[in-house]
């Protein structure tokens, strides 16, 4: 007699039935914020990719959805969700509405809101198709990977500042711009900073234009093409440094639902058995506030730097001088 067997249940299934027996027993409400995406690859330890689809399969299946500035909550319409474990049927379209190929900019545009409010893990075909009501074959027009999505978007990002021509006087106010634009693009978009490399730089025209500008900025200082490269993408790398922390502490205040004047709350205690045993009087003096301020940071870490930078260029003055006595 043949004997049957029973397929095991997708692991990112059992993610998705514990989660929604979690909103079934009240523990999570409407509107509570649930495990993000990293957080379920931990808590569950299971691969990023299981936890994305775990993800999706909650939002297909009505249980969860995305709020700006909170990530990913209960959904408010918990009185209205289908069975678990079965997906919504794509989209449909409107009716009469011709089939056409999704722009490749709507397709950017939509990744970039979803990495905006959910971080780059969010992002995937899979999940565009779903915002789009269409098949994952009808993105492959415009991007072949999530990798080149993500270096489209990338791209995209850094074409939303309109770079001054020739920008405002002097070298240190052009690179204080170009330095300050930059930020604010990592402020707007938190995912920004983890999309760039320096050792394998992406090769798209808006952020080369910035680099360029920047090289541009350095005219007239008789500095070589290496020095002013490297000027170049020092200054990148001090903004996307600082930018990681920024990123770093909304994404553990989303994932937790702590901020971070609660974190240190928690951590009064012990901070305080370290600053007032004597070993660190210095730090004793210093204030929680002066330590959060990533925005003060990096004021202060541009205007060293290029306090540094123009030490640099002064040396290289009195050395050109210096050669033509």
């Amino acid at each position: 007699m043949p004997s049957s067997t029973q397929r095991p249940e997708p692991p990112y299934r059992r993610i998705v039935a514990e989660i929604h027996a979690r909103i079934l027993a009240g523990d999570l409400r409407p509107g509570d914020r649930v495990p993000s995406i990293r957080e379920i690859a931990r808590r569950w330890d299971v691969a990023v990719a299981t936890a994305t689809r775990a993800m999706a399969a909650l939002r297909d299946d009505g249980l969860v959805e995305t709020k700006v500035g909170a990530g990913t909550v209960v959904s408010t319409l918990t009185g209205q969700k289908k069975p678990v474990g079965v997906s919504a049927p794509p989209r449909p379209r409107r009716a009469g509405a011709p089939r056409q190929a999704l722009s490749r900019r709507q397709t950017l545009r939509t990744a970039i809101a979803i990495a905006d409010a959910e971080g780059l893990d969010a992002v995937s075909m899979r999940r565009l198709a779903a915002e789009f009501g269409v098949g994952p074959m009808s993105l492959y027009r415009h991007v072949s990977s999530k990798d080149e999505l993500v270096t489209q978007m990338t791209d995209e990002v850094f074409g939303e500042p309109e770079l001054p021509v020739p920008g405002p006087d002097g070298w240190r106010a052009r690179l204080e711009l170009i330095s300050r634009l930059q930020w604010e693009l990592c402020r707007r978009h938190l995912w920004l900073p983890r999309a760039v490399s320096f050792t394998r730089p992406l090769l798209v025209p808006n952020m080369m234009a910035h680099t360029e500008w920047t090289l541009r900025a350095l005219d007239g200082l008789g500095l070589p093409m290496t020095t002013r490269i490297r000027e170049a993408l020092t200054l990148h790398a001090l903004v996307l440094t600082v930018a990681l922390s920024m990123s770093d502490e909304v994404e553990a205040e989303q994932e937790t639902g702590v901020t971070l004047d609660r974190w240190w709350l928690t951590q009064r205690k012990r901070a305080d058995e370290l600053l007032h045993s004597g070993r660190f009087p210095l730090l004793a003096t210093v204030t929680g506030e002066e330590v959060s301020d990533v925005d003060g940071l990096f004021e202060y870490s541009l205007a060293r730097h290029l306090d540094g930078f123009a030490v640099l260029v002064e040396d290289h003055h009195l050395a050109e001088a210096e050669d033509h006595r």
